[in-house]
């Protein structure tokens, strides 16, 4: 029986979110990851089909082109992330609740589409001093790329209004017992 229920969770990068969202997928079998797309190379041990799909800019030009994506952004120059509607559909008729690790603008149009079946969940690092510790303690981007990161950072955090929840990660546990509780609220009504 196709699930219809979705959860979306979006933040800058840097504030967790794919640490919780790792959390989340340990505690339920029921939940299924949407694999994005992405038009940049894959960082450190990343694979194809796993964290992303990645596709040449011109791959997702021609997607986009043919109205594969639920949405889509232009991030950065050449840097296209999306998610593909086949994807979702996949997943939801396997009976899985699909949850989204998408950038704010793809959060935002994923609940306008989706309405009341999705939960979407804004993860917040507690300051951008914090968000600029932890990327640089990644040690996974130039001083350029962190800048730029923090740069948009902070216009992503105008976003969090319009998700129907912000969790602020300054506290690991605090804020996978919140999502965890998030989740079964969600899930259970």
């Amino acid at each position: 029986m196709p699930s219809n229920k979705l959860m979306i969770f979006s933040a800058p990068s840097g504030s967790g979110k794919s640490t919780l969202v790792q959390y989340l997928m340990q505690q339920n079998p029921d939940l299924a990851f949407s694999i994005s797309c992405t038009s940049r190379a894959p960082r450190g041990a990343e694979k194809n089909g796993v964290e992303y799909y990645f596709l040449s800019p011109e791959e997702f030009r021609q997607r986009i082109a043919n109205d594969e994506f639920l949405e889509y952004e232009e991030v950065y120059t050449d840097k296209f992330y999306g998610t593909l509607k086949s994807e979702v559909e996949r997943l939801g008729a396997a009976g899985k609740v699909v949850l989204f690790d998408v950038d704010v603008k793809g959060g935002v149009n994923i609940k306008k589409y989706y309405g009341d079946r999705a939960l979407s969940i804004f993860v917040q690092a507690p300051s951008i001093d914090e968000l600029s510790r932890r990327l640089h303690a990644r040690g996974t981007d130039s001083e350029e790329v962190i800048q730029t990161r923090l740069d948009k950072a902070a216009y992503e955090m105008t976003f969090a209004p319009q998700f129907d929840r912000i969790v602020v990660n300054d506290d690991l546990d605090q804020a996978k017992a919140e999502v965890l509780r998030l989740m079964h609220e969600f899930l259970d009504k």
